[in-house]
């Protein structure tokens, strides 16, 4: 197995581990998110860990793809490759203070367990800031950065170097930037970000990375001039068209 066969593989099988681990862990935080009075009550403790973890393993894949594609997509563009390393990160941060959110309230529910009612009201109000501050989080993670990074910047890249059918790259294209107007429709308030309209708009962003896990696993790049140029003696890759 070649090197661009191997980075074809392992990018495919990340992208396979951020929609395995994403799905799963946003349902496991249902208890927080659908209930006010998670806090004040017995509480799913383990679950919400357990989904915590699911979201810890969605920030390292979502990192790993941008990693493991970069000296491969350089060569396309350079400056895009490198925007799509920092929206990944960017997303995995927004991610990853979502999951400090949650535990925040897990935190809060043990520290109330036993307390008296005058203190419920507080504790509620604290509880219902922390879910909030997860729910923007989402959005401009995985909603708009996701968008943007993985739809316009990937699709964009994918596209121009032929390393997939372009069809389907287009599906990134287009799909990337309707997520992230649709994400801005919820950010002021035009329909919620849980919504039929929400979903719809989603679908062509979870098609192309659903599509990105299947075709890198078991097909791998197609032939592309990236992938056979040939490196510049100081070992930088020789500049491709964009």
């Amino acid at each position: 197995m070649d090197r661009t066969r191997k980075t074809a593989l392992l990018t495919g099988l990340l992208f396979a581990v951020t929609i395995a681990a994403a799905i799963p862990g946003a349902l496991l935080y249902t208890p927080i998110l659908t209930d006010p009075g998670y806090i004040t009550g017995p509480g799913a403790d383990g679950q919400i860990a357990l989904g915590a973890l699911f979201e810890i393993l969605v920030c390292i894949a979502n990192i790993g793809t941008a990693v493991v594609l970069f000296p491969l997509v350089r060569r396309q563009n350079e400056a895009v490759a490198l925007g799509y390393v920092a929206s990944r990160i960017a997303e995995s941060v927004l991610i990853a203070v979502g999951i400090l959110s949650v535990l925040s309230v897990v935190t809060l529910r043990q520290q109330y367990a036993g307390g008296s009612e005058a203190d419920a009201g507080a504790f509620l109000v604290a509880g219902e800031a922390l879910v909030a501050l997860h729910g923007w989080t989402f959005l401009l993670g995985p909603g708009l950065l996701a968008g943007f990074g993985n739809g316009l910047l990937l699709g964009y890249l994918l596209y121009r170097s032929g390393l997939v059918p372009r069809p389907m790259a287009l599906v990134g294209l287009i799909g990337g930037p309707v997520v992230f107007v649709s994400g801005i429709a919820v950010l002021f308030g035009a329909y919620e970000q849980t919504s039929v309209w929400s979903g719809l708009l989603t679908l062509p962003e979870i098609v192309w990375e659903s599509f990105l896990a299947i075709y890198l696993t078991f097909h791998g790049f197609r032939p592309s001039p990236i992938t056979a140029s040939s490196h510049s003696g100081d070992g930088r890759p020789v500049p491709q068209s964009a």
